[in-house]
């Protein structure tokens, strides 16, 4: 198959391709300007790099250019602690970093220091002494090592080849193709891997212009979201199409409640990363925001399943995507082949395509869509010998209008509870009930704590993608969550 430059489409030269706001890079320039970063990243010595920069231009070009150089790149996420970035560069051998943010990584990073500046980028090349490089073993062929999303002081390196990502990137474009995407913007982290394939390689792929202002104009900070910035970007940029977690699906869907015009450009709106209700998804598509779930893993190199114009069901992830296959196991595990990481840094080889369980819960029915459920690994079991999905009880929460966040605990007690953050003047006993009567009677909510404060990335109780850190949750929330479960044994 053709490689991911040879792929892009060529067809209007003078057409935008990468666009921040600052810098405009023209379909004509763009290839050129890769094959030039890639010499200068040669001549660099290096062929292991890190790149911890704002989303921009600049890091678009870099990254093509490690990507069609075969060189190896490692996105560091913004959020990474310096003990977490530390970890990632030492655990893939990294021997430069890319960056346009020198200083605090200088200061970060004992005994590395600045050694040029890209021509093509404007970013900074840091470097280490080369003694102090680690040289870790690879498995073949992988060119992009993602980290998962940092819940740990040790997050793991998920170790991708080139081409597969490149299969992902053309799959993806096929199954948008009707959505006649010509404008995308990125509001998600470039190191976010379904935002580097889906929102920079899948648009160049269909001719489109990538749109990539920095957090300051997006209001995308790690530590906090500006819901006035992102709706100012989104209203100004007029894309065609998003990449959104469904904390800024809500964000949207309450502004245009709100009286927010929704841009009449808007095509398609791709929401992922955590479980998503269908009251929300239903309430997005009335207000005009065309909506559709996926579901993917960076063990997968990103997306798995997705809902599309020509293929839609609401509640589900959608139907997989032509490079994969998704199916249950006997426990209910769902296994995805085609195209998968060929390891974890560190842990044993896989070969190429090989089946992965996936950690996740789920179901695909008869006409091929994929439910998820919820983590394996969350299950909980009650004292009384019950099997509960913390994430289907939390699905049946957030269902109910008002409802905007939900954490359920049960291990070894009598009846789930749950931590909820609802809407100024939602009846929540109401809204809980009617979501116990569509629960079987050992997974229902026995009490609930209404908290003042949403859960949050920058408390650390959300992983960037809106996942809750349950462990986190557990230890902030102790004393409230046994006086729940005090009441629930009283009761």
């Amino acid at each position: 198959m053709p490689s991911l430059l040879e792929a892009i489409d060529w067809a209007q030269p003078e057409r935008i391709a990468l666009d921040d706001g600052r810098r405009q890079v023209c379909y004509a320039q763009l290839g050129p300007l890769v094959a030039a970063e890639i010499a200068w990243l040669v001549a660099s010595g290096a062929r292991r790099f890190a790149l911890a920069a704002d989303n921009s231009v600049s890091w678009a070009l870099a990254d093509l250019a490690l990507h069609a150089g075969r060189m190896l790149a490692v996105p560091l996420p913004g959020y990474f602690t310096p003990v977490q970035q530390l970890h990632a560069l030492d655990d893939a051998g990294i021997e430069a970093c890319l960056t346009d943010d020198p200083t605090r990584y200088l200061e970060r990073w004992p005994g590395w220091s600045a050694s040029a500046c890209s021509p093509q980028t404007g970013l900074t090349l840091l470097r280490r002494p080369l003694a102090q490089t680690p040289r870790p073993e690879l498995p073949e062929a992988v060119s992009k090592v993602t980290y998962t999303s940092g819940s740990t002081a040790t997050p793991r390196g998920v170790c991708l080849a080139a081409t597969d990502l490149e299969v992902v990137a053309g799959s993806l474009a096929a199954a948008t193709a009707s959505a006649s995407v010509t404008r995308h913007l990125c509001l998600l982290p470039l190191p976010t891997l379904l935002e580097n394939i889906a929102g920079v390689y899948v648009p160049l792929l269909m001719g489109a212009t990538c749109l990539l202002p920095p957090a300051a104009i997006t209001g995308m900070s790690y530590g906090d979201l500006d819901p006035a910035r992102l709706l100012a970007c989104v209203s100004a940029a007029r894309p065609d199409s998003l990449i959104l977690v469904p904390e800024l699906l809500r964000v949207l869907v309450h502004a245009a409640g709100r009286g927010w015009r929704v841009p009449e450009s808007l095509r398609f709106i791709a929401v992922g990363g955590a479980s998503v209700s269908i009251e929300l998804l239903a309430e997005a598509e009335s207000l005009g925001l065309p909506v559709y779930e996926g579901y993917g893993l960076s063990e997968c190199a990103s997306v798995v399943t997705l809902n599309t114009p020509a293929a839609r069901r609401l509640g589900s992830a959608g139907r997989p995507l032509p490079h994969c296959r998704v199916s249950v196991a006997a426990d209910g595990e769902l296994q995805v082949s085609g195209v998968t990481m060929r390891g974890y840094l560190g842990g044993a080889q896989r070969p190429p395509g090989a089946a992965l369980a996936t950690g996740d819960l789920g179901e695909v029915d008869e006409d091929g869509y994929v439910y998820v459920r919820g983590r394996r690994g969350n299950v909980f079991i009650t004292s009384l010998g019950r099997n509960v999905s913390p994430e289907w009880v939390e699905r049946e929460l957030l269902a109910e209008t008002g409802m905007q966040q939900a954490v359920v605990d049960g291990e070894a007690r009598v009846a789930p509870v749950a931590l909820i953050v609802a809407s100024p003047g939602t009846p929540v006993a109401a809204r809980v009930a009617a979501a116990n009567s569509r629960l079987p009677d050992y997974a229902q909510v026995r009490r609930f704590a209404l908290l003042d404060q949403p859960l949050s990335l920058a408390d650390g109780l959300l992983t960037a993608n809106g996942r809750p850190r349950r462990a986190a949750i557990r230890e902030r929330y102790a004393a409230l969550l046994d006086s729940l479960h005090y009441q629930s044994m009283a009761s």
